[in-house]
C-alpha cells in the first residue's frame, strides 16, 4: 500500500506514513489534505521532524518511465511509493508531423514560386526533437515535485539499458568481468528486447531461448552482438553449422545489424536527464539495465516499470516490497489545447472560436467533486471536468460522463496540472 506524503504546518516535508495514520491524522482534525494526486496531507500544528534517508530511483524508458521512493532505515530498505508516468512522446511526434504535412501542402499551393528553405535552420547545441524532450521534462518535473512532499536525499537512475562498450569489447574491465554473471545478463537482456523474446527462426515464445552464433565461430564469426541472436533448442539444434542464410534465412544477418529505435531513444536523453539530475545538488547513483534486471530476478520480483526503479543499482540489491503495493499510474496530458476550433473530416471549421479559457474559476481538465442536491441528476460525482460558456459543465468519471451540471455544484479538488492519474 502506497504511503500518503505528510507537509508541516510550513509545507516542509516530512516522513511519508501509512495510510492509516492519515486517517487517523484527518479525522482527529490535526491535519487536511493539501492535494489528492498523489494524495498528501498537511499537519495543522506540527513544524519540523526528524527524518530518515529517501532515495528515488528512475527507470528511463522510451515509452514509461518508473518511479520509486526507497526508504533507507536502519535494518532494511523499502519502497514506500512507486509510480509509472507514461510518456506522450509518440503524440507529439504524429502532431508534428500532420503539421509538417500541412504546412507543407499549404508551401505547395500558395508559395511555389519560392526556393527551398531547409538549410537555413540552426539547431542549438545538444538539441533533442520535442518528443524526445518531452520525457525528459516529464520526469525532472515529477523528481522536483516529489522532491517537494518527501525529504529525498539521494537520486538513483538508470544510466544505459545496456552496457553497449562492454558488449563490444568483453575484456574492456578485465576478465573477471567477463566471466561474472552480470555481464550475461546485459548481453541476453539486449537480445531479448531485440527479437521480442522470440526465436528468431521459428518465432516460438514462452520457450527457453538460447544465445546463438548468426554465423558459427567455427565459420569465422565473432562474439559481437551483432553476431549474435536467440534460439530455441530445436532450431539451435537443427541449424547445426550452417549461417543463417544457408539455414534458409538470409534476413537474419541485416536485423542484427539494425539499431533498436526505443533503445536509441532513450541513449539519445540519458545524458541530458542525468545532467538535469546533477542540477539537484543530490548524490547520483548510476547502474546499468543489465543490473537492474540482475536484482530483480535474484530478489523473484516480477517484471515492472516501478519494480525495474527499485531494483536500479547497487542500492537495488536488497529492497523490500511489499504485495499490497500499488503504483500511482500518471499519464502526461498536456496542459490544453492550443486548436482554435474542431474540424470535420474535410478540414472546415464545424466549431465557433474559443472564447474564454476558465468560466467561473473553472477550467478544462480540473478534478472536481459535484454534488447535485436534486433532480434528474441527483448525486455525488468526481471526475475531470470540461467547462462551458454557459456554466453547465460536462464531468468524466471513471465510469462515465454526465452532462449539463451547474458550475455551483461543483468544488475543485485539484487543478489540471498536465497529468491523468489512475490507480
Amino acid at each position: 500500500m502506497q504511503h500518503v506524503f505528510v507537509l508541516d504546518k510550513t509545507k516542509k516535508p516530512l516522513m511519508p506514513c501509512h495510510p492509516a495514520r492519515a486517517r487517523q491524522l484527518l479525522r482527529k482534525g490535526k491535519a487536511a489534505v493539501f492535494r489528492h494526486y498523489p494524495f498528501t496531507i498537511i499537519l495543522k500544528n506540527r513544524e519540523n521532524g526528524n527524518t530518515q534517508n529517501v532515495r528515488i530511483k528512475i527507470d528511463p524508458g522510451s515509452k514509461h518511465t518508473g518511479i520509486a521512493l526507497v526508504g533507507e532505515f536502519k535494518k532494511e530498505r523499502k519502497v514506500i511509493w512507486a509510480a509509472v508516468i507514461e510518456h506522450r512522446g509518440d503524440k507529439i511526434h504524429n502532431a508534428l508531423q500532420k503539421r509538417c504535412a500541412v504546412r507543407r501542402n499549404r508551401r505547395q499551393r500558395k508559395t511555389r514560386y519560392r526556393k527551398p528553405r531547409f538549410l537555413n535552420r540552426k539547431r542549438p547545441e545538444g538539441w533533442l526533437p520535442p518528443s524526445l524532450e518531452s520525457k525528459i521534462s516529464n520526469v525532472i518535473t515529477w523528481v522536483r515535485r516529489l522532491s517537494k512532499w518527501c525529504p529525498i536525499t539521494h537520486i538513483s537512475m538508470e544510466l544505459v539499458k545496456f552496457d553497449t562498450q562492454k558488449l563490444q569489447n568483453p575484456e574492456i574491465s578485465g576478465v573477471e568481468y567477463q566471466q561474472g554473471e552480470l555481464f550475461g545478463y546485459e548481453i541476453r537482456e539486449y537480445l531479448l528486447e531485440k527479437w521480442g523474446r522470440k526465436c528468431a527462426y521459428c518465432g516460438a515464445t514462452n520457450v527457453p531461448l538460447e544465445i546463438e552464433h548468426i554465423i558459427p565461430k567455427s565459420r569465422g564469426g565473432t562474439d559481437r552482438i551483432s553476431n549474435l541472436t536467440l534460439a530455441c533448442r530445436k532450431c539451435n539444434l537443427a541449424k547445426g553449422n550452417k549461417t543463417s542464410a544457408e539455414f534458409g534465412y538470409p534476413k537474419i544477418q541485416e536485423k542484427a545489424k539494425k539499431p533498436l529505435k526505443d533503445i536509441a531513444s532513450v541513449n539519445s536523453t540519458r545524458w541530458k536527464l542525468y545532467n538535469k539530475l546533477k542540477e539537484f545538488g543530490l548524490s547520483i547513483e548510476c547502474g546499468s539495465g543489465g543490473r537492474t534486471k540482475y536484482n530483480r530476478t535474484k530478489q523473484n520480483y516480477p517484471k515492472d516499470h516501478w519494480i525495474d526503479a527499485a531494483c536500479v543499482g547497487e542500492s537495488g540489491e536488497n529492497v523490500y516490497i511489499t504485495e499490497r503495493l500499488k503504483p500511482l499510474r500518471i499519464v502526461a496530458t498536456g496542459w490544453c489545447n492550443r486548436q482554435v476550433c474542431r474540424m470535420d473530416k474535410n478540414g472546415f471549421p464545424r466549431t465557433s472560436a474559443k472564447i474564454v479559457k476558465k468560466v467561473h474559476g473553472f477550467q478544462t481538465g480540473d478534478l472536481v467533486k459535484a454534488i447535485v442536491t436534486k433532480g434528474k441528476k441527483k448525486g455525488v460525482y468526481i471526475g475531470r471536468v470540461a467547462v462551458r460558456s454557459s456554466g453547465y459543465f460536462n464531468i468524466k468519471t471513471s465510469n462515465s460522463t454526465i452532462q449539463g451540471i451547474h458550475y455551483k455544484y461543483c468544488k475543485i479538488l485539484q487543478h489540471i496540472d498536465g497529468y491523468t492519474y489512475f490507480h
